[in-house]
């Protein structure tokens, strides 16, 4: 048994969802009456990485008493509750569901027990009372207890066996008589109330049998009238297991015929919907069908968390706008609200990519992961398909493998299913987070778009990224920048062909025949190139000689000898270039220990491009 069958039970019976209030501890989660709000059971799932296998187990408020009553291996004293109304349940092959399902009728009890006060009762004599007869309503026969039993569905509960109680044996027992009585039709209407949890052939009457073949054999015929939601579920079971269904083809046919006509036609109840596409995903990975026929029926949120995973995964397949996508799936939500993007366009969505895909081509070079450090690794988790249905398999299902899509893959080995899946309990909560921001901060920063982030020196390991990709850009726009002389050289051959023609047709006989050899070239010498003036950019708001000071910064030589010619403070001559600076640069270009003046180096690059690109 399993955790998934004991929640199954409870939505069904009881209404109750599993709530799962501690985000930072997926593998928690609990129980809880929908009308009292108290917990009837703590559910607990953790993984050990030894055995390769999910551990899971559950703490149940049903009293300890339990233990001596009902003693089983797989009882025991509470895992994580404290107090004597506690009990925990293991979960493996041994546990009982009945005893499990049992367990938690009595945990839910107790949590909406009140009292009951009787204000007077006076002690009665003995005596025989006589119980009223009650009278049908006209028109109306009394039951017979006799009545007649169809032959079919007499022989078919013969053939019900009783062994071990357990519920595969349950399961078999619904397969060997829904065979028997796959071509069966009855006409014999039931509109009754029913509520069972698994129900099967075996738990209904007569009459409830006549009824559900009854109802049953217009569904067949696409008529779907109300009934009994736990017989609805009957008619699930009998093609989840090939009942009335000629290939699994045709029975995913029919359960999705089923889910349109009855269940979100609003003839039966809609809760229904969540288990039917769940069982026929289950069902198509079960019988090798297509995976765009499994992946219609899984999850839109699971499909696009495991497209995003493999964007990020290779990158380099995918265009800049998806890689951002997948970025903003896992990462900050305003990541694309950031001015990088908002104002720069097409380009900040390239260095957003970009940052992604240096991330992970260098840490590479280092031996080192990142998509690992921050999604973990693709491994496998146990999967049990349709154990929260009545399902029988006559033999142990053959090894396999399926695909959903390239992070979901279902594998079976020996019998026993697994899940590979990328689980968000190992992902790297402050990883990629980190990589975003400080991405953010240092394009905002390149770009000068304002609204500039604080630094924080837990992501100064992902500044070599972004500076890569920013190294990057520069060659780029220097490359681009260059211009473009293209030489045809079959032109070039051309013009000298013609240009050959034509001087052959100018030359004479005698010129022909008495062609002179050319003279040696004279060699000319350039005649000296002009001196130019040295020219000193101007600075908005900057006196020349400042200007001079910062050009003298650049080259690498002393200031000493210019500041004490003007006879300048230093920390005035800093304070005012940083000042003009600051609005393009959105910081100090310049540090002043109150005698030296120093050049930032960081920003070396930046300067020379607004002094015009000329060289200091």
């Amino acid at each position: 048994m399993e955790l998934s069958q004991l929640t199954a039970y409870a939505q069904l019976k009881f209404h109750m969802r599993e709530q799962r209030p501690w985000p930072d501890f997926p593998g928690f989660s609990v129980l809880a009456d929908p009308i009292t709000g108290k917990w009837a059971a703590l559910l607990m799932r953790q993984w050990d990485s030894d055995s390769g296998e999910e551990i899971q187990r559950c703490d149940m408020r049903c009293g300890q008493q339990v233990l001596a009553q009902r003693p089983a291996p797989f009882l025991s004293k509470p895992f994580r509750m404290k107090g004597p109304n506690w009990v925990g349940v293991t979960f493996h092959g041994g546990t009982e569901p009945e005893t499990v399902f049992r367990l938690l009728d009595q945990a839910v009890s107790q949590s909406q027990r009140g009292y009951t006060i009787v204000l007077e009762q006076k002690p009665t004599s003995a005596a025989v009372v006589y119980a009223d007869t009650p009278l049908s309503a006209p028109g109306k026969p009394f039951p017979s207890i006799g009545e007649e039993v169809p032959e079919k569905i007499y022989q078919m509960r013969g053939l019900y066996q009783c062994r071990e109680g357990t519920f595969a044996e349950k399961c078999q027992n619904f397969y060997r008589q829904g065979k028997f009585m796959e071509d069966y039709e009855d006409d014999c209407p039931w509109n009754g109330d029913y509520t069972r949890y698994f129900p099967t052939y075996h738990d209904l009457n007569v009459r409830q049998l006549r009824g559900y073949f009854t109802w049953r054999a217009q569904v067949r015929k696409g008529e779907f009238t109300p009934i009994a939601t736990s017989m609805a579920y009957i008619y699930v079971y009998e093609l989840l297991n090939g009942i009335g269904a000629a290939s699994p083809e045709d029975a995913l046919e029919k359960l999705q015929a089923f889910q349109t006509g009855f269940v979100e036609s609003g003839v039966g109840e809609a809760s229904m919907g969540k288990n039917l596409r769940q069982w026929m995903l289950e069902f198509a990975v079960l019988h090798n069908l297509p995976p765009q026929t499994a992946r219609s029926f899984a999850s839109p949120q699971v499909l696009r968390r495991d497209e995003a995973l493999v964007t990020l995964r290779s990158p380099q397949e995918a265009t800049d706008q998806a890689v951002l996508e997948a970025l903003c799936a896992f990462g900050p939500k305003k990541l694309e609200e950031s001015p990088v993007v908002k104002k720069e366009g097409a380009r900040g969505v390239h260095l957003f990519a970009e940052v992604w895909r240096q991330g992970l081509a260098l840490s590479a070079q280092k031996g080192e992961d990142l998509f690992t450090a921050c999604f973990g690794r693709l491994d496998g988790y146990p999967w049990s398909p349709l154990s929260n249905a009545v399902y029988w398999e006559e033999r142990p299902h053959p090894d396999a493998d399926y695909a959903l899509d390239p992070c979901r893959i279902y594998r079976c080995r020996g019998g026993h299913w697994q899940e590979e899946r990328y689980e968000n309990l190992y992902f790297g909560k402050d990883k990629l987070p980190g990589l975003l921001h400080q991405a953010d901060r240092l394009l905002r920063k390149y770009l000068k778009t304002g609204h500039y982030l604080r630094e924080k020196p837990e992501e100064a390991w992902a500044a070599p990224y972004v500076e890569a990709v920013l190294e990057a850009e520069r060659a780029a726009a220097l490359e681009a920048a260059r211009p473009k002389i293209t030489i045809d050289l079959s032109h070039l051959e051309r013009i000298r062909r013609d240009a050959q023609a034509t001087r052959e047709s100018l030359l004479t006989d005698e010129e022909r025949g008495e062609e002179e050899p050319p003279p040696p070239p004279v060699e000319e010498t350039p005649p000296p190139a002009p001196e130019q003036p040295d020219i000193c950019p101007q600075v908005p708001g900057l006196e020349p000689g400042y200007v001079q000071l910062l050009l003298a910064l650049l080259r690498g030589e002393p200031t000493a000898p210019l500041v004490q010619a003007h006879k300048w403070m230093p920390s005035v001559v800093a304070d005012a270039i940083n000042q003009a600076f600051f609005d393009d640069i959105g910081d100090n270009i310049l540090e002043c220990d109150g005698a030296a003046i120093t050049l930032v180096e960081d920003y070396r690059e930046e300067i020379l491009e607004m002094l015009g690109g000329m060289n200091p």
